[in-house]
């Protein structure tokens, strides 16, 4: 994305200059909307795949695509941890900055090196960032580096096959273009507009084969109400 929107975006609600949301645009679907006030969210206002994954962090966290840092503001306040937020998104961090996190970095994570943590945090359709199926070995090749013995990695995704079955349970997919999970979008706010970008779901058989690939150890934790679940990822040893 050339333009930074969720740092203007995050950037407006905090100096009370909230007036609209992130429009999303995908080319087969009808328009979404990001509510800006969903990234400020409470821990208690946050779905219970994102608390289980924040209940289950512990030693030196990274905190991947942090956004307004909701997250690592809660590790980082309640429970004394030693949490990193990083983003690509330069207003997003000093948002992060201004809320009081100590730990806030603009970073991309697949140039992240010579640094480990023993939880990596992937939340909020954390293997978007993945953006293609033939991404996946790339992933975990990288993320095993930043992995501390005995770390974990939890990451929540969603199966998104359903949008592809009918009233009968068939299941309509171009088999020519490639894994149903691979999305693109395009953002939108206010003045401002995105390129195109991947964005991955991916459903948990797919993720945990190419893991296991990776030498990882995949279990599922948690699934949530919308076709959304939680693994942790460990290295076996």
């Amino acid at each position: 994305m050339n333009k930074d929107i969720f740092g203007e975006a995050i950037k407006d609600f905090y100096n009370q200059k909230y007036t609209e949301d992130i429009i999303v645009q995908a080319p087969d679907f009808d328009d979404d909307i990001i509510p800006i006030p969903y990234l400020f969210r409470s821990y208690n206002e946050m779905p219970e795949l994102e608390k289980k994954a924040l209940d289950l962090s512990y030693g030196k966290v990274l905190d991947v695509g942090s956004g307004a840092g909701s997250h690592s503001l809660y590790l980082q306040n309640t429970r004394d941890i030693d949490v990193t937020a990083i983003d690509i998104s330069a207003g997003a961090i000093d948002i992060c900055k201004k809320r009081g996190l100590q730990k806030a970095i603009i970073q991309d994570i697949f140039e992240l090196k010579n640094t480990t943590y023993d939880t990596l945090l992937f939340l909020m359709n954390g293997s978007g960032i993945i953006g293609n199926l033939s991404n996946i070995d790339r992933f975990f090749s990288h993320i095993k580096t930043l992995l501390a013995p005995k770390g974990q990695i939890l990451i929540d995704s969603s199966d998104i096959s359903y949008l592809f079955t009918d009233n009968d349970g068939g299941f309509w997919v171009d088999a020519s273009a490639g894994y149903y999970g691979e999305m693109q979008y395009k953002l939108k706010y206010k003045n401002l507009e995105s390129d195109w970008f991947d964005w991955l779901y991916i459903d948990y058989n797919t993720l945990q084969n190419a893991a296991n690939t990776h030498g990882f150890l995949c279990e599922l934790l948690s699934e949530g109400e919308n076709n959304d679940y939680l693994v942790k990822c460990t290295i076996i040893n």
